[in-house]
């Protein structure tokens, strides 16, 4: 049986909707005096988009927004009033791609950007594990550096014939041990970077109204963090240490 929805819950939804499906989580919690992450949840949960329209969709009684406007019933021509955060999205670069992550993050909370950045980050490290890969201590790595040509006359004054030759050529030679430093001290680096995001996540799930964490977002961090563990374990001298080691 489904626990009957809070008071806060149904007046959100109500303050969403009398502000003709406009008003912002961010705002509508500053109203009610709670979290806007908990009004995000509270409008994904409740799918409040699905909610079916009383009447067409326009400017509230009184407003003189568009007065005037001939751009249609839109708003004025290249009119960015749909647009949140307007006034940032104008000075993006107008690529699509652009745009459209912009526009996709919104609604993210706090708690999913940190984990899309989590994520990220776990990615490019295990990526790096084949691209930095040194398969034994004879392994080296031959490089060209610069090279100068000289363009060479080799016909006649009346017929000439001009060809270009290699003078000189400078080689990078990368060697196996320096190869593997590098690959250690950066992984190194990025797994501490890794690891301090994580720690940031598991504080954020212990501190955040109960409420406001679903049990899919904990059940990938304990996913997550024993996956960390293992390559920490088989690649790294200094195991990562997470805060509810030290009490097992």
């Amino acid at each position: 049986m489904s626990r009957e929805q809070s008071p806060a819950r149904k007046q959100a939804k109500k303050i969403w909707l009398k502000s003709g499906r406009q008003k912002k989580p961010a705002e509508i919690a500053a109203e009610l005096g709670i979290s806007a992450a908990l009004v995000r949840k509270w409008k994904s949960l409740d799918k409040w988009e699905d909610e079916p329209e009383t009447r067409s969709r326009g400017a509230p009684k009184g407003n003189k927004n568009a007065k005037g406007n001939k751009g249609g019933p839109g708003g004025p021509l290249r009119n960015d009033k749909a647009v949140t955060h307007g006034l940032f999205r104008k000075f993006l670069p107008s690529d699509p791609e652009t745009l459209e992550i912009f526009d996709a993050t919104e609604d993210m909370s706090p708690l999913d950007i940190l984990w899309q950045s989590i994520r990220i980050a776990w990615t490019n490290i295990i990526r790096a594990q084949k691209i930095q890969f040194v398969r034994d201590r004879d392994e080296m790595i031959k490089e060209l550096k610069k090279r100068k040509f000289e363009v060479v006359n080799t016909g006649s004054k009346k017929e000439p014939k001009y060809e270009q030759f290699v003078t000189e050529e400078e080689y990078e030679f990368q060697f196996s041990w320096d190869r593997q430093a590098t690959a250690l001290n950066s992984q190194s680096a990025a797994m501490g970077r890794l690891t301090s995001m994580i720690r940031q996540y598991e504080e954020m799930l212990r501190t955040l109204p109960p409420e406001e964490v679903q049990e899919g977002q904990r059940l990938r961090f304990d996913k997550l963090k024993a996956e960390v563990k293992a390559l920490n374990k088989d690649t790294l001298p200094d195991p990562v240490i997470f805060k509810d080691d030290i009490h097992e």
